[in-house]
Protein backbone atom coordinates (compact mmCIF):
# COMPACT_ATOMS: atom_id res chain seq x y z
CA UNK A 1 0.00 0.00 0.00
CA UNK A 2 1.18 3.92 -0.61
CA UNK A 3 0.02 6.86 -0.15
CA UNK A 4 0.24 9.59 -2.96
CA UNK A 5 -0.12 13.08 -1.83
CA UNK A 6 -0.34 16.76 -3.43
CA UNK A 7 1.12 19.39 -1.72
CA UNK A 8 3.93 21.82 -3.22
CA UNK A 9 4.88 18.76 -5.09
CA UNK A 10 4.18 15.12 -5.69
CA UNK A 11 4.54 12.77 -3.06
CA UNK A 12 4.69 8.92 -2.81
CA UNK A 13 4.94 7.89 0.18
CA UNK A 14 6.60 10.99 1.83
CA UNK A 15 9.11 11.25 -0.72
CA UNK A 16 9.09 13.85 -4.01
CA UNK A 17 8.08 11.98 -7.56
CA UNK A 18 8.57 13.95 -10.93
CA UNK A 19 6.03 12.25 -13.10
CA UNK A 20 7.11 12.12 -16.78
CA UNK A 21 4.03 10.25 -18.11
CA UNK A 22 3.36 9.23 -22.00
CA UNK A 23 0.03 9.00 -23.10
CA UNK A 24 -1.01 5.87 -24.70
CA UNK A 25 -5.04 4.86 -25.34
CA UNK A 26 -5.37 1.07 -24.88
CA UNK A 27 -8.82 1.35 -27.17
CA UNK A 28 -6.28 2.30 -30.14
CA UNK A 29 -4.16 -0.52 -29.79
CA UNK A 30 -4.64 -4.32 -30.46
CA UNK A 31 -4.10 -5.36 -27.20
CA UNK A 32 -1.41 -7.63 -28.14
CA UNK A 33 0.70 -4.89 -29.15
CA UNK A 34 0.20 -3.31 -25.82
CA UNK A 35 3.47 -4.84 -23.91
CA UNK A 36 5.67 -3.46 -26.76
CA UNK A 37 4.32 0.01 -26.68
CA UNK A 38 4.68 0.32 -22.74
CA UNK A 39 8.20 -1.24 -22.83
CA UNK A 40 9.09 1.83 -25.12
CA UNK A 41 7.38 4.22 -22.91
CA UNK A 42 9.53 2.97 -20.19
CA UNK A 43 12.66 3.05 -22.32
CA UNK A 44 12.54 6.87 -23.21
CA UNK A 45 12.68 7.39 -19.55
CA UNK A 46 8.86 7.60 -18.55
CA UNK A 47 7.62 6.83 -15.06
CA UNK A 48 3.76 6.82 -15.75
CA UNK A 49 1.56 5.96 -18.51
CA UNK A 50 -1.50 7.85 -18.93
CA UNK A 51 -5.36 6.58 -20.79
CA UNK A 52 -8.59 8.12 -21.17
CA UNK A 53 -11.29 5.69 -20.80
CA UNK A 54 -14.09 5.97 -23.43
CA UNK A 55 -17.63 5.22 -22.15
CA UNK A 56 -19.35 5.00 -25.78
CA UNK A 57 -17.05 1.60 -26.04
CA UNK A 58 -17.52 -0.17 -23.02
CA UNK A 59 -21.37 0.95 -22.54
CA UNK A 60 -22.03 0.78 -26.79
CA UNK A 61 -25.78 0.06 -25.38
CA UNK A 62 -27.44 1.15 -22.35
CA UNK A 63 -26.61 -1.47 -19.58
CA UNK A 64 -24.62 -3.71 -21.59
CA UNK A 65 -20.94 -3.34 -20.62
CA UNK A 66 -17.81 -4.95 -21.97
CA UNK A 67 -14.43 -4.71 -20.64
CA UNK A 68 -12.62 -7.79 -22.68
CA UNK A 69 -10.42 -8.02 -25.65
CA UNK A 70 -9.23 -4.11 -26.78
CA UNK A 71 -11.45 -2.60 -23.87
CA UNK A 72 -9.62 -4.71 -21.02
CA UNK A 73 -8.50 -1.93 -19.34
CA UNK A 74 -8.19 -3.82 -16.01
CA UNK A 75 -5.34 -6.58 -17.85
CA UNK A 76 -4.32 -2.57 -19.70
CA UNK A 77 -3.50 -1.37 -15.82
CA UNK A 78 -2.38 -4.93 -14.95
CA UNK A 79 0.03 -4.30 -17.62
CA UNK A 80 2.04 -1.47 -16.40
CA UNK A 81 2.17 -2.03 -12.91
CA UNK A 82 4.34 -5.47 -14.36
CA UNK A 83 6.52 -3.16 -16.05
CA UNK A 84 7.02 -0.91 -12.58
CA UNK A 85 4.89 2.34 -14.39
CA UNK A 86 2.53 4.25 -12.33
CA UNK A 87 -0.85 4.83 -14.47
CA UNK A 88 -2.97 8.10 -14.59
CA UNK A 89 -6.25 7.50 -15.29
CA UNK A 90 -9.13 9.67 -16.78
CA UNK A 91 -12.54 8.39 -16.46
CA UNK A 92 -14.48 11.39 -17.08
CA UNK A 93 -17.54 10.63 -19.21
CA UNK A 94 -16.14 12.81 -21.84
CA UNK A 95 -12.72 12.25 -23.28
CA UNK A 96 -11.99 14.54 -26.43
CA UNK A 97 -9.68 12.93 -27.87
CA UNK A 98 -10.69 13.01 -31.69
CA UNK A 99 -12.72 10.42 -30.66
CA UNK A 100 -16.66 9.49 -31.65
CA UNK A 101 -19.04 12.19 -29.91
CA UNK A 102 -16.05 12.46 -27.36
CA UNK A 103 -16.45 9.21 -25.88
CA UNK A 104 -20.66 9.78 -24.87
CA UNK A 105 -22.19 6.96 -25.95
CA UNK A 106 -24.61 8.04 -28.91
CA UNK A 107 -27.36 6.63 -27.12
CA UNK A 108 -27.78 9.55 -24.84
CA UNK A 109 -29.15 11.66 -27.93
CA UNK A 110 -32.62 8.86 -28.21
CA UNK A 111 -33.57 11.00 -25.22
CA UNK A 112 -35.38 14.38 -26.66
CA UNK A 113 -33.99 17.32 -24.56
CA UNK A 114 -30.42 15.81 -23.49
CA UNK A 115 -28.49 18.21 -21.96
CA UNK A 116 -24.81 17.22 -21.69
CA UNK A 117 -22.04 17.75 -19.39
CA UNK A 118 -24.49 20.18 -16.97
CA UNK A 119 -26.55 19.67 -13.87
CA UNK A 120 -29.11 18.00 -16.02
CA UNK A 121 -30.60 14.88 -14.05
CA UNK A 122 -30.87 12.73 -16.57
CA UNK A 123 -27.70 12.79 -17.86
CA UNK A 124 -26.46 12.60 -14.32
CA UNK A 125 -28.10 9.43 -13.71
CA UNK A 126 -26.69 8.11 -16.59
CA UNK A 127 -22.90 8.65 -15.63
CA UNK A 128 -23.73 7.37 -12.15
CA UNK A 129 -25.06 4.20 -13.50
CA UNK A 130 -21.88 3.77 -15.69
CA UNK A 131 -19.55 4.96 -12.55
CA UNK A 132 -21.25 1.71 -11.02
CA UNK A 133 -20.33 -0.56 -13.18
CA UNK A 134 -16.40 1.30 -13.80
CA UNK A 135 -15.49 2.62 -10.39
CA UNK A 136 -15.34 -0.73 -9.30
CA UNK A 137 -12.69 -1.93 -12.18
CA UNK A 138 -10.17 0.86 -11.56
CA UNK A 139 -10.05 1.33 -7.51
CA UNK A 140 -8.69 -2.13 -6.94
CA UNK A 141 -5.65 -0.91 -8.84
CA UNK A 142 -5.30 2.33 -6.99
CA UNK A 143 -1.98 2.71 -5.41
CA UNK A 144 -3.91 3.15 -1.77
CA UNK A 145 -4.58 -1.09 -2.29
CA UNK A 146 -1.07 -1.77 -3.61
CA UNK A 147 -1.76 -1.02 -7.14
CA UNK A 148 -0.27 1.50 -9.93
CA UNK A 149 -2.86 4.77 -10.21
CA UNK A 150 -1.65 7.57 -8.83
CA UNK A 151 -3.96 9.65 -9.97
CA UNK A 152 -7.14 10.46 -11.60
CA UNK A 153 -9.04 13.32 -13.75
CA UNK A 154 -12.51 14.94 -12.96
CA UNK A 155 -14.09 15.84 -16.30
CA UNK A 156 -11.65 16.70 -19.10
CA UNK A 157 -10.82 20.54 -20.74
CA UNK A 158 -14.52 21.41 -18.98
CA UNK A 159 -13.34 25.29 -18.67
CA UNK A 160 -13.90 25.35 -22.54
CA UNK A 161 -17.13 23.69 -22.52
CA UNK A 162 -19.18 25.52 -20.19
CA UNK A 163 -18.68 26.51 -16.30
CA UNK A 164 -20.76 24.69 -14.62
CA UNK A 165 -19.39 24.14 -10.87
CA UNK A 166 -22.03 22.04 -9.40
CA UNK A 167 -21.70 19.68 -12.13
CA UNK A 168 -17.80 19.33 -11.47
CA UNK A 169 -19.06 18.79 -7.90
CA UNK A 170 -21.28 16.36 -8.79
CA UNK A 171 -19.37 13.78 -11.04
CA UNK A 172 -16.18 14.04 -7.80
CA UNK A 173 -19.05 13.41 -5.70
CA UNK A 174 -19.58 10.66 -7.75
CA UNK A 175 -15.99 9.47 -7.78
CA UNK A 176 -15.67 9.92 -4.30
CA UNK A 177 -18.50 7.65 -3.26
CA UNK A 178 -17.51 4.80 -5.91
CA UNK A 179 -14.20 4.95 -3.99
CA UNK A 180 -11.77 6.80 -5.26
CA UNK A 181 -9.18 7.79 -2.63
CA UNK A 182 -6.31 8.96 -4.76
CA UNK A 183 -5.72 12.73 -5.65
CA UNK A 184 -7.61 14.27 -8.40
CA UNK A 185 -6.78 16.74 -11.02
CA UNK A 186 -8.74 18.91 -13.37
CA UNK A 187 -6.91 19.42 -16.72
CA UNK A 188 -7.85 22.86 -18.91
CA UNK A 189 -6.22 25.36 -21.68
CA UNK A 190 -3.69 27.68 -19.86
CA UNK A 191 -6.13 30.77 -20.05
CA UNK A 192 -7.95 32.53 -17.28
CA UNK A 193 -11.62 31.83 -18.77
CA UNK A 194 -10.76 28.45 -19.19
CA UNK A 195 -9.12 27.36 -15.78
CA UNK A 196 -11.89 29.52 -14.06
CA UNK A 197 -14.33 27.44 -15.79
CA UNK A 198 -13.06 24.28 -15.27
CA UNK A 199 -11.54 24.04 -11.72
CA UNK A 200 -12.80 22.35 -8.81
CA UNK A 201 -11.73 23.20 -4.91
CA UNK A 202 -9.90 20.08 -3.87
CA UNK A 203 -8.78 18.72 -7.40
CA UNK A 204 -5.08 20.17 -8.57
CA UNK A 205 -5.56 22.55 -11.43
CA UNK A 206 -2.96 21.41 -14.58
CA UNK A 207 -3.18 22.65 -18.16
CA UNK A 208 -3.17 21.56 -21.46
CA UNK A 209 -0.67 22.85 -24.38
CA UNK A 210 2.04 22.24 -26.50
CA UNK A 211 4.33 25.02 -26.44
CA UNK A 212 5.45 28.31 -24.55
CA UNK A 213 5.66 26.14 -21.21
CA UNK A 214 7.47 28.87 -19.43
CA UNK A 215 4.14 31.37 -19.83
CA UNK A 216 1.63 28.72 -19.51
CA UNK A 217 3.01 27.56 -16.28
CA UNK A 218 3.36 31.53 -15.20
CA UNK A 219 -0.64 31.59 -16.01
CA UNK A 220 -0.78 28.02 -13.91
CA UNK A 221 0.53 29.21 -11.23
CA UNK A 222 -1.49 31.58 -10.28
CA UNK A 223 -4.28 28.44 -9.31
CA UNK A 224 -2.56 25.57 -7.70
CA UNK A 225 -2.71 27.57 -4.71
CA UNK A 226 1.24 26.77 -4.40
CA UNK A 227 1.25 22.83 -5.56
CA UNK A 228 3.12 21.71 -8.63
CA UNK A 229 2.63 22.37 -12.17
CA UNK A 230 2.02 19.77 -14.68
CA UNK A 231 0.84 19.70 -18.18
CA UNK A 232 -1.65 17.36 -18.49
CA UNK A 233 -1.78 17.28 -22.41
CA UNK A 234 1.67 18.56 -23.87
CA UNK A 235 0.88 18.13 -27.24
CA UNK A 236 3.58 16.70 -29.60
CA UNK A 237 1.79 16.69 -32.62
CA UNK A 238 -1.43 17.42 -33.97
CA UNK A 239 -4.90 15.44 -35.68
CA UNK A 240 -5.34 14.71 -39.76
CA UNK A 241 -8.97 15.14 -40.65
CA UNK A 242 -10.43 14.92 -44.46
CA UNK A 243 -8.98 17.04 -47.15
CA UNK A 244 -6.42 19.24 -45.12
CA UNK A 245 -3.86 18.69 -47.54
CA UNK A 246 -1.35 17.02 -45.21
CA UNK A 247 -0.55 14.96 -42.55
CA UNK A 248 0.13 17.41 -39.41
CA UNK A 249 3.52 17.68 -38.15
CA UNK A 250 5.17 19.37 -34.67
CA UNK A 251 7.66 21.90 -34.52
CA UNK A 252 10.52 18.97 -33.21
CA UNK A 253 13.07 21.46 -32.05
CA UNK A 254 10.32 23.71 -30.28
CA UNK A 255 8.89 20.57 -28.35
CA UNK A 256 12.46 19.24 -27.27
CA UNK A 257 12.90 22.93 -25.46
CA UNK A 258 9.59 23.11 -24.27
CA UNK A 259 10.02 19.29 -22.42
CA UNK A 260 13.29 20.09 -21.36
CA UNK A 261 11.35 23.65 -19.58
CA UNK A 262 8.59 21.38 -18.41
CA UNK A 263 10.58 19.29 -16.62
CA UNK A 264 13.24 21.35 -15.30
CA UNK A 265 9.96 23.40 -13.59
CA UNK A 266 7.35 20.51 -13.13
CA UNK A 267 5.51 17.80 -14.43
CA UNK A 268 4.43 16.50 -17.84
CA UNK A 269 2.22 13.94 -19.57
CA UNK A 270 3.15 13.17 -23.13
CA UNK A 271 0.11 13.62 -25.65
CA UNK A 272 0.98 11.21 -27.28
CA UNK A 273 3.66 8.88 -27.05
CA UNK A 274 1.47 6.77 -29.07
CA UNK A 275 -1.61 7.71 -30.94
CA UNK A 276 -2.60 4.47 -32.61
CA UNK A 277 -6.00 4.23 -34.82
CA UNK A 278 -9.82 5.15 -34.79
CA UNK A 279 -10.97 1.79 -35.73
CA UNK A 280 -13.98 1.26 -37.02
CA UNK A 281 -16.38 4.24 -36.88
CA UNK A 282 -14.78 5.56 -33.53
CA UNK A 283 -12.90 8.80 -35.27
CA UNK A 284 -14.53 12.25 -34.26
CA UNK A 285 -15.00 15.42 -35.86
CA UNK A 286 -14.77 18.93 -35.31
CA UNK A 287 -17.14 21.90 -36.34
CA UNK A 288 -16.23 25.39 -36.58
CA UNK A 289 -16.91 27.10 -39.80
CA UNK A 290 -17.47 23.59 -41.44
CA UNK A 291 -17.77 19.85 -40.49
CA UNK A 292 -14.12 18.38 -40.81
CA UNK A 293 -13.75 14.67 -39.64
CA UNK A 294 -10.69 13.10 -38.43
CA UNK A 295 -9.01 10.34 -40.55
CA UNK A 296 -9.22 6.79 -39.67
CA UNK A 297 -4.89 7.22 -38.29
CA UNK A 298 -4.47 8.69 -35.18
CA UNK A 299 -0.87 8.74 -35.70
CA UNK A 300 -1.02 12.14 -34.38
CA UNK A 301 3.01 12.87 -35.14
CA UNK A 302 3.76 11.14 -31.72
CA UNK A 303 7.00 9.79 -29.90
CA UNK A 304 5.92 6.68 -32.08
CA UNK A 305 4.23 5.92 -35.33
CA UNK A 306 0.98 4.23 -35.71
CA UNK A 307 2.09 1.41 -35.75
CA UNK A 308 4.61 1.42 -33.23
CA UNK A 309 8.04 3.12 -34.75
CA UNK A 310 10.72 4.31 -32.84
CA UNK A 311 11.32 7.92 -33.90
CA UNK A 312 13.76 10.85 -34.33
CA UNK A 313 11.42 12.62 -31.59
CA UNK A 314 11.74 9.51 -29.24
CA UNK A 315 15.36 9.51 -29.32
CA UNK A 316 15.59 13.60 -28.96
CA UNK A 317 13.22 12.96 -25.81
CA UNK A 318 14.83 10.44 -24.46
CA UNK A 319 17.58 12.53 -24.28
CA UNK A 320 16.03 15.33 -22.32
CA UNK A 321 14.67 13.41 -19.88
CA UNK A 322 17.85 11.40 -19.60
CA UNK A 323 18.91 14.78 -17.85
CA UNK A 324 16.28 14.08 -15.09
CA UNK A 325 15.89 10.32 -14.42
CA UNK A 326 17.89 7.57 -14.82
CA UNK A 327 17.31 5.53 -18.34
CA UNK A 328 16.81 2.08 -17.78
CA UNK A 329 18.06 -0.93 -20.24
CA UNK A 330 15.61 -2.55 -21.92
CA UNK A 331 15.08 -5.13 -24.38
CA UNK A 332 11.65 -4.86 -26.56
CA UNK A 333 10.18 -8.85 -26.65
CA UNK A 334 7.83 -8.26 -28.99
CA UNK A 335 8.79 -8.74 -32.63
CA UNK A 336 6.96 -6.50 -35.07
CA UNK A 337 7.56 -6.77 -38.63
CA UNK A 338 5.86 -4.97 -41.87
CA UNK A 339 5.07 -7.04 -44.33
CA UNK A 340 4.03 -6.47 -48.18
CA UNK A 341 1.35 -8.67 -49.63
CA UNK A 342 1.02 -7.35 -53.23
CA UNK A 343 -1.89 -6.09 -54.87
CA UNK A 344 -4.66 -8.22 -55.00
CA UNK A 345 -8.21 -8.62 -56.91
CA UNK A 346 -11.70 -8.62 -55.93
CA UNK A 347 -13.11 -11.84 -56.07
CA UNK A 348 -16.46 -10.92 -55.51
CA UNK A 349 -18.70 -8.06 -55.19
CA UNK A 350 -21.96 -7.12 -55.40
CA UNK A 351 -24.21 -3.97 -54.96
CA UNK A 352 -25.77 -2.38 -51.57
CA UNK A 353 -29.36 -2.87 -53.35
CA UNK A 354 -29.61 -6.02 -53.94
CA UNK A 355 -27.46 -7.73 -50.75
CA UNK A 356 -29.65 -5.04 -48.19
CA UNK A 357 -32.40 -7.74 -46.72
CA UNK A 358 -29.98 -9.94 -46.06
CA UNK A 359 -27.78 -7.34 -43.75
CA UNK A 360 -30.32 -4.94 -43.05
CA UNK A 361 -34.12 -5.00 -41.65
CA UNK A 362 -36.68 -2.72 -42.89
CA UNK A 363 -38.58 -0.24 -40.85
CA UNK A 364 -41.82 1.28 -41.89
CA UNK A 365 -42.69 5.20 -41.01
CA UNK A 366 -44.57 8.24 -42.55
CA UNK A 367 -41.50 10.57 -41.92
CA UNK A 368 -37.61 9.40 -41.94
CA UNK A 369 -36.48 8.84 -38.55
CA UNK A 370 -32.74 9.64 -37.46
CA UNK A 371 -30.15 7.06 -36.74
CA UNK A 372 -30.85 7.33 -32.85
CA UNK A 373 -34.59 7.16 -32.79
CA UNK A 374 -34.62 3.77 -34.58
CA UNK A 375 -31.74 2.33 -32.01
CA UNK A 376 -28.69 2.42 -34.40
CA UNK A 377 -25.47 4.42 -33.51
CA UNK A 378 -22.82 4.46 -35.95
CA UNK A 379 -22.13 3.72 -39.73
CA UNK A 380 -24.95 4.07 -42.61
CA UNK A 381 -28.67 4.21 -42.60
CA UNK A 382 -30.55 3.94 -46.08
CA UNK A 383 -33.64 5.69 -46.66
CA UNK A 384 -36.18 4.20 -49.05
CA UNK A 385 -39.74 5.90 -50.71
CA UNK A 386 -41.42 5.95 -54.19
CA UNK A 387 -42.19 8.85 -55.74
CA UNK A 388 -45.96 7.78 -55.74
CA UNK A 389 -47.25 11.18 -56.73
CA UNK A 390 -44.27 12.99 -58.62
CA UNK A 391 -43.76 14.04 -61.84
CA UNK A 392 -40.22 14.26 -62.04
CA UNK A 393 -37.60 15.48 -59.29
CA UNK A 394 -37.21 19.06 -59.52
CA UNK A 395 -36.10 19.65 -56.24
CA UNK A 396 -34.75 17.81 -53.13
CA UNK A 397 -33.86 19.75 -49.36
CA UNK A 398 -32.86 17.13 -46.36
CA UNK A 399 -34.22 18.69 -42.92
CA UNK A 400 -32.21 17.85 -40.02
CA UNK A 401 -29.77 15.80 -41.90
CA UNK A 402 -26.15 14.53 -40.92
CA UNK A 403 -23.57 14.02 -42.27
CA UNK A 404 -23.81 13.27 -46.04
CA UNK A 405 -25.98 12.03 -48.44
CA UNK A 406 -26.07 9.59 -51.11
CA UNK A 407 -29.41 10.01 -53.52
CA UNK A 408 -29.68 7.69 -55.55
CA UNK A 409 -33.02 7.51 -58.05
CA UNK A 410 -33.67 4.05 -59.79
CA UNK A 411 -30.09 2.80 -58.93
CA UNK A 412 -28.28 5.49 -60.50
CA UNK A 413 -26.73 8.02 -58.58
CA UNK A 414 -28.13 11.41 -58.55
CA UNK A 415 -26.53 13.65 -55.93
CA UNK A 416 -24.61 13.63 -52.83
CA UNK A 417 -24.78 16.39 -50.41
CA UNK A 418 -21.95 16.81 -47.57
CA UNK A 419 -22.26 19.07 -44.10
CA UNK A 420 -23.90 22.61 -45.50
CA UNK A 421 -25.00 21.72 -48.19
CA UNK A 422 -27.85 19.38 -46.40
CA UNK A 423 -29.01 22.99 -45.14
CA UNK A 424 -30.78 24.39 -48.32
CA UNK A 425 -32.19 22.98 -51.38
CA UNK A 426 -30.64 21.25 -54.26
CA UNK A 427 -32.33 21.72 -57.57
CA UNK A 428 -32.12 18.02 -60.07
CA UNK A 429 -34.41 18.91 -62.82
CA UNK A 430 -34.66 15.13 -63.63
CA UNK A 431 -37.45 13.02 -65.32
CA UNK A 432 -38.72 10.61 -62.85
CA UNK A 433 -41.21 7.86 -63.94
CA UNK A 434 -44.24 7.56 -61.26
CA UNK A 435 -43.23 5.37 -58.59
CA UNK A 436 -39.79 5.81 -59.40
CA UNK A 437 -37.13 4.59 -56.08
CA UNK A 438 -35.76 7.07 -54.75
CA UNK A 439 -32.68 6.07 -52.03
CA UNK A 440 -31.52 7.94 -49.70
CA UNK A 441 -27.74 6.82 -48.46
CA UNK A 442 -26.81 8.54 -45.54
CA UNK A 443 -23.03 8.31 -43.26
CA UNK A 444 -22.68 9.70 -39.93
CA UNK A 445 -19.10 10.66 -40.56
CA UNK A 446 -18.11 10.78 -37.10
CA UNK A 447 -19.90 12.89 -34.41
CA UNK A 448 -18.25 16.11 -33.26
CA UNK A 449 -16.42 15.71 -30.20
CA UNK A 450 -15.72 19.29 -28.85
CA UNK A 451 -17.89 21.99 -28.05
CA UNK A 452 -21.74 23.43 -28.25
CA UNK A 453 -22.93 21.12 -31.44
CA UNK A 454 -22.10 18.29 -29.68
CA UNK A 455 -25.95 18.61 -28.92
CA UNK A 456 -26.42 18.79 -32.50
CA UNK A 457 -25.59 15.39 -33.48
CA UNK A 458 -28.23 12.80 -34.54
CA UNK A 459 -27.29 10.83 -37.83
CA UNK A 460 -29.46 10.01 -40.64
CA UNK A 461 -32.73 12.46 -41.18
CA UNK A 462 -34.15 14.04 -38.29
CA UNK A 463 -36.86 15.73 -39.31
CA UNK A 464 -38.09 15.56 -42.81
CA UNK A 465 -37.83 15.14 -46.71
CA UNK A 466 -38.74 18.01 -49.25
CA UNK A 467 -39.55 17.11 -53.06
CA UNK A 468 -40.67 19.19 -55.46
CA UNK A 469 -41.18 22.37 -52.20
CA UNK A 470 -43.15 19.75 -50.10
CA UNK A 471 -42.77 17.16 -47.48
CA UNK A 472 -42.87 13.57 -48.85
CA UNK A 473 -44.48 11.21 -46.52
CA UNK A 474 -43.94 7.05 -46.04
CA UNK A 475 -40.23 5.50 -46.10
CA UNK A 476 -38.22 2.35 -45.53
CA UNK A 477 -35.60 2.64 -42.89
CA UNK A 478 -32.79 0.54 -42.85
CA UNK A 479 -29.97 0.73 -40.43
CA UNK A 480 -26.39 -0.53 -41.62
CA UNK A 481 -23.71 -0.26 -39.13
CA UNK A 482 -22.10 -2.55 -40.71
CA UNK A 483 -21.03 -5.34 -38.01
CA UNK A 484 -22.67 -8.02 -39.77
CA UNK A 485 -20.51 -7.94 -43.06
CA UNK A 486 -20.36 -11.98 -43.01
CA UNK A 487 -23.94 -11.52 -43.96
CA UNK A 488 -23.23 -9.91 -46.86
CA UNK A 489 -24.72 -12.35 -50.28
CA UNK A 490 -22.09 -12.10 -53.32
CA UNK A 491 -24.01 -14.45 -54.93
CA UNK A 492 -26.89 -11.14 -55.96
CA UNK A 493 -26.19 -9.24 -58.66
CA UNK A 494 -23.91 -5.63 -58.90
CA UNK A 495 -24.93 -2.76 -60.46
CA UNK A 496 -22.06 -0.85 -61.16
CA UNK A 497 -21.79 3.28 -60.33
CA UNK A 498 -23.55 2.20 -57.23
CA UNK A 499 -22.92 1.55 -53.65
CA UNK A 500 -21.30 -2.11 -53.19
CA UNK A 501 -19.09 -4.47 -51.23
CA UNK A 502 -15.77 -6.08 -53.03
CA UNK A 503 -14.59 -9.09 -51.22
CA UNK A 504 -10.92 -9.98 -51.58
CA UNK A 505 -9.12 -13.15 -50.26
CA UNK A 506 -5.25 -13.55 -49.84
CA UNK A 507 -2.69 -16.26 -47.99
CA UNK A 508 -0.46 -15.16 -45.83
CA UNK A 509 2.76 -17.17 -44.63
CA UNK A 510 4.03 -15.24 -42.12
CA UNK A 511 2.33 -12.67 -40.30
CA UNK A 512 3.11 -8.71 -40.12
CA UNK A 513 1.87 -5.54 -40.12
CA UNK A 514 0.73 -4.25 -43.23
CA UNK A 515 -1.20 -1.08 -44.71
CA UNK A 516 -3.96 -0.96 -47.43
CA UNK A 517 -3.61 1.08 -50.40
CA UNK A 518 -6.88 2.23 -51.61
CA UNK A 519 -5.87 4.05 -54.31
CA UNK A 520 -8.37 4.29 -57.22
CA UNK A 521 -11.34 4.39 -54.77
CA UNK A 522 -13.67 6.88 -53.57
CA UNK A 523 -14.88 6.42 -50.28
CA UNK A 524 -16.29 3.70 -47.78
CA UNK A 525 -14.53 1.53 -45.00
CA UNK A 526 -12.69 -1.94 -44.86
CA UNK A 527 -12.88 -4.73 -42.80
CA UNK A 528 -10.32 -7.44 -42.30
CA UNK A 529 -11.01 -10.49 -40.80
CA UNK A 530 -14.60 -9.21 -39.99
CA UNK A 531 -12.30 -6.14 -38.10
CA UNK A 532 -13.44 -2.78 -39.24
CA UNK A 533 -10.02 -1.09 -39.24
CA UNK A 534 -11.66 2.37 -40.64
CA UNK A 535 -12.49 4.36 -42.89
CA UNK A 536 -10.91 5.25 -46.64
CA UNK A 537 -11.81 8.36 -48.56
CA UNK A 538 -9.82 9.48 -51.64
CA UNK A 539 -9.60 13.23 -50.87
CA UNK A 540 -6.88 11.97 -47.97
CA UNK A 541 -4.25 12.99 -46.82
CA UNK A 542 -4.15 9.36 -45.44
CA UNK A 543 -3.76 7.15 -48.78
CA UNK A 544 -2.99 3.78 -46.54
CA UNK A 545 -5.04 2.12 -43.92
CA UNK A 546 -2.55 0.46 -41.29
CA UNK A 547 -3.47 -3.49 -40.72
CA UNK A 548 -1.91 -4.71 -37.26
CA UNK A 549 -0.48 -8.59 -37.82
CA UNK A 550 -2.67 -9.34 -35.32
CA UNK A 551 -5.99 -9.19 -37.08
CA UNK A 552 -4.35 -11.61 -39.69
CA UNK A 553 -3.81 -15.13 -39.35
CA UNK A 554 -1.60 -17.67 -40.87
CA UNK A 555 -3.83 -19.17 -44.29
CA UNK A 556 -6.64 -17.85 -45.62
CA UNK A 557 -7.31 -14.19 -44.97
CA UNK A 558 -10.37 -11.93 -46.12
CA UNK A 559 -10.61 -8.01 -46.89
CA UNK A 560 -14.34 -6.96 -47.66
CA UNK A 561 -14.48 -3.01 -49.07
CA UNK A 562 -17.94 -1.08 -48.45
CA UNK A 563 -17.54 1.34 -51.33
CA UNK A 564 -20.48 4.48 -51.66
CA UNK A 565 -19.24 6.32 -54.78
CA UNK A 566 -19.21 3.95 -57.51
CA UNK A 567 -15.45 4.57 -57.87
CA UNK A 568 -14.44 1.09 -57.81
CA UNK A 569 -10.95 0.15 -60.05
CA UNK A 570 -11.53 -3.55 -58.68
CA UNK A 571 -8.18 -4.17 -56.97
CA UNK A 572 -5.87 -2.75 -53.64
CA UNK A 573 -2.99 -3.08 -52.49
CA UNK A 574 -0.98 -4.28 -49.11
CA UNK A 575 1.78 -2.55 -48.56
CA UNK A 576 5.06 -3.13 -45.84
CA UNK A 577 5.00 1.16 -45.65
CA UNK A 578 2.50 3.59 -43.98
CA UNK A 579 1.18 6.82 -45.84
CA UNK A 580 -0.62 8.79 -44.06
CA UNK A 581 0.13 11.79 -45.97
Amino acid sequence: MSTFEIRDNFYLDGEPVRIISGAVHYFRIVPQYWRDRLEKLKSMGCNTVETYIPWNMHEQEKGQFRFQGMLDIEGFIRLARELGLYVIVRPSPYICAEWEFGGLPAWLLREDGMRLRVSYGPFLRHVEEYYKVLLPKLTPWQCTKGGPVILMQVENEYGYYANDRGYLEEIRKLMRRGGVEVPLVTSDGPFPESLNGGKLPGALPTGNFGSRTEERFGTLRQYTEGGPLMCTEFWVGWFDHWGNGGHMRGNLEESVKDLDKMLELGHVNIYMFEGGTNFGFMNGSNYYDELTPDVTSYDYDAVLTEDGRITEKYRRYREVIGKYAVLPEMEFSTEIRRKSYGTLEACEKVSLVSTLDSISKGTESVWPQSMERLGQNYGYILYRTTLHTEENLEKIRLWGANDRADILLDDKLVATLYDRELLKERELNLPARRDARLDILMENMGRVNFGPYMERQRKGIDQCVQINGHMHNHWVQYPLPLDNVDKVDFDREYLPGTPAFYRFVFNVEEIGDTFLDFEGWGKGCAFVNGFNIGRFWEIGPQKRLYIPGPLLREGENEIILFETEGKAPGTIALQGEPDIG
